[in-house]
């Protein structure tokens, strides 16, 4: 399937990867990168693996990173990622985001 962003998707990965590369620098924000690529193509190969969550949106957890991001399958051949999200901060963020 096709990877979608909501424009706000693209700001939560861009200050997330400044937090990291200002609290341990460039290597750590890559890697945190490097994790959220790989679980954005698993959910764009295989969406309907991840369960139905909050809002009838599916969520996806990192591994390494206490992140995750929340996405919704828009059309057959789309998956729209909505929010990249700390797991313990702000839990409403981009519920209402479409």
């Amino acid at each position: 399937m096709r990877l979608e962003f909501n424009r706000q998707a693209a700001s939560d990965i861009s200050q997330i990867m400044d937090y990291y590369e200002g609290v341990a620098g460039e290597q750590l924000a890559d890697e945190f990168y490097s994790e959220l690529q790989a679980y954005l193509r698993k959910a764009a190969d295989s969406p309907q693996k991840y369960s139905i969550r909050e809002h009838g949106l599916r969520q996806v957890q990192l591994e390494k990173f206490p992140y995750h991001f929340l996405f919704r399958i828009v059309d057959d051949n789309t998956v729209r990622i909505l929010v990249v999200r700390h797991h313990s901060r702000r839990p409403s963020l981009g519920l209402h985001r479409r």
